[in-house]
């Protein structure tokens, strides 16, 4: 059984910097590939970025150049590095595989861009 625990959100400011982590109970080395998702209230959770097993990496145009996934798989962790935050970035951030399961999602971390 997988679980994937979301961690190092919280309230920071527009221009700010963040630092999420995602901790998978499991090996992730055997997952092809693996996403951070978000959802802001009101709204269908979305992907925000992906990256594969070998490190390739995609993500949503509202974030590109301003964000970055990264994996240690030695620590089964996933994380996404954000900078220069904007409202608009106020989440739930969770992570899941590329093809998300359902059973797979965590809590989530709450992230909040305000002054």
């Amino acid at each position: 059984q997988v679980q994937f625990v979301e961690s190092g959100g919280g309230l920071v400011q527009p221009g700010g910097s963040l630092r999420l982590s995602c901790a998978a109970s499991g090996s992730i080395r055997r997952f092809y590939a693996m996403g951070w998702y978000r959802q802001a209230p009101g709204k269908q959770r979305g992907l925000v970025a992906s990256i594969t097993s070998g490190g390739s990496t995609s993500y949503a145009n509202s974030v590109k150049g301003r964000f970055t996934i990264s994996s240690d798989n030695a620590k089964n962790a996933v994380y996404l590095q954000m900078n220069n935050v904007k409202p608009g970035d106020t989440a739930v951030y969770y992570c899941n595989l590329y093809l998300p399961v359902d059973g797979y999602w965590g809590q989530g971390t709450q992230v909040t861009v305000s002054s």
